[in-house]
């Protein structure tokens, strides 16, 4: 068994391996290993890879503190922790962003763009914290009647890759809010930044010991471990539909509260009255944001047969120019995959399903040799005919999207459902009433009208059908870490 070794140093993320946050305090556990650039295939630095026994030193940690500490009753004390960690990242965004593109491999508006959901989503639960909810009544003569609402206990969080800051924040951010404690296994793909981001977070003075555990793993001995303890009542886990079932079904062995946001096959569809310079545009960015690694790419372009061959056109030669580069250089418009296995995981598969696709822009990996180090793709887009083409019903996680033409509203809503998918949708029209009529026909926990990507702290989001179980975002995702008390009260 590993031996978990104590230190007060915090984690580096230029020199000497990144540590695990555990009970406040840094924990050197598990093998060293180190963490690759994916621009350049260079190594940036060294980790401690998580394992069980860390792992359960962080449950054991959150249940104390859970169970010991007045953080559960103290919303106060929530909403300062939480506006100390808005302040902390806020502080040392220019260096988090650097310090992601070059690790994630996204350029650097990219980065900016994840660092800056960030901490408005510390602050906007800071303030849910601080805000209760519940009901109450007279039921009878004699009789009073109330709904309380109170934390579940230690909430799991898996976090993915591709977005690692601000997805670790949606999830544990509302579950402090409600008052539990929390144990966030981190990515080990990002594991400098997650380091960093440790780092902020421990350096906020009113954070009690063992409230926010962190541990960055590599493999799934950790997570498991996580999602099987009795000690973790609740999960929410992002990443893929296919780990989510394997989540789910192990979950529901304790019948536990389980979160998923899960994969997306967004369809964006094209009308004839739409404003195609900006659709265009947007489409192409749904395409090529975070290098297509992202759950709702804009992986199917819609479009109707009247502007089909304009729209095809114009996306063959914005596509076709993209400049493909490292995440830190400034005149990247997309950067590499987040790795080479992952860049060829998507040589295969496209080898595999591309069967009678029409290739529009063939994309694929570069041949300039200042390029050939780094796990990268150019953006790809191929024609179909039928919904049933693998391309189609496949989540292929890169930046690679398919083309189709519908001839009316009936059509572009029977394609767009056609995949067990359900995430998000993006319309565009210059019909208001249009608009209205598909977001209410399309099956997606978000829909978009001449717009794409748009995130509100303060309203849910979350997936339909196999894109994912409960909501994150807004007050229901306080929800998914509480539960609901009734207390009745009879007096005389």
């Amino acid at each position: 068994m590993t031996t978990i070794q104590e230190s007060t140093e915090a984690p580096r993320t230029r020199s000497g391996p990144v540590a695990h946050y555990v009970d406040g305090q840094w924990r050197a556990a598990g093998a060293v290993a180190t963490s690759y650039a994916p621009a350049t295939g260079e190594p940036l630095g060294e980790f401690h890879d998580g394992n069980a026994a860390v792992m359960q030193e962080a449950i054991d940690s959150a249940r104390r503190a859970f169970t010991e500490s007045s953080w559960r009753k103290d919303r106060q004390l929530r909403a300062k922790v939480l506006n100390e960690m808005a302040d902390a990242i806020e502080a040392a965004t220019d260096e988090l962003a650097l310090l992601l593109a070059r690790e994630n491999g996204k350029i650097l508006p990219e980065a900016h763009f994840e660092l800056s959901l960030t901490p408005s989503k510390l602050r906007y639960y800071a303030a849910q914290a601080l805000t209760g909810s519940g009901r109450g009544d007279q039921a009878a003569a004699g009789m009073l009647s109330t709904l309380v609402r109170e934390p579940v206990g230690v909430a799991g969080v898996i976090v993915p890759w591709n977005s690692p800051v601000v997805l670790a924040v949606r999830s544990f951010a509302p579950a402090l809010a409600a008052g539990c404690t929390a144990v966030v296994k981190m990515p080990a793909q990002t594991a400098l930044t997650n380091g960093r981001l440790v780092e902020l977070l421990a350096s906020c003075p009113s954070l009690p010991p063992g409230v926010l555990n962190i541990v960055t793993e590599s493999g799934n001995e950790g997570a498991k471990l996580m999602v099987s303890s009795p000690d973790v009542p609740a999960i929410s886990f992002t990443g893929s539909t296919a780990v989510g079932r394997v989540i789910a079904a192990d979950a529901a062995a304790r019948l536990k509260r389980v979160s998923l946001e899960l994969g997306g096959k967004t369809p964006m569809i094209v009308f004839p009255d739409a404003d195609l310079d900006k659709a265009v545009r947007t489409i192409v960015a749904g395409i090529t944001t975070f290098a297509g690694q992202f759950c709702m790419t804009g992986s199917r372009v819609l479009v109707h047969a009247d502007v089909a061959d304009e729209v095809r056109n114009r996306l063959i030669d914005a596509l076709g120019k993209v400049v493909v580069g490292p995440g830190d250089d400034e005149n990247s418009q997309m950067g590499p995959m987040i790795d080479k296995a992952s860049r060829d995981r998507l040589v295969r598969t496209l080898t595999a399903y591309a069967g009678d696709a029409r290739v529009l822009v063939a994309g694929g990996v570069p041949e300039e040799p200042e390029l050939a180090n780094g796990a990268y793709f150019r953006p790809a887009l191929y024609e179909v005919d039928s919904v049933d083409s693998p391309l189609v019903q496949t989540e292929l996680f890169g930046p690679v999207a398919t083309f189709e033409v519908f001839t009316d509203e009936t059509d572009a809503i029977a394609r767009a459902n056609a995949t067990e998918y359900g995430l998000a949708a993006s319309v565009w029209t210059s019909d208001g009433a249009r608009g209205l009529r598909m977001a209410d026909a399309l099956q997606a926990g978000t829909v978009w009208v001449n717009a794409w990507a748009v995130v509100m702290d303060q309203f849910e989001e979350g997936g339909f059908k196999q894109s994912g179980l409960g909501r994150l975002n807004g007050h229901r995702a306080v929800e998914e870490f509480q539960e609901f008390k009734h207390i009745v009260q009879q007096f005389g």
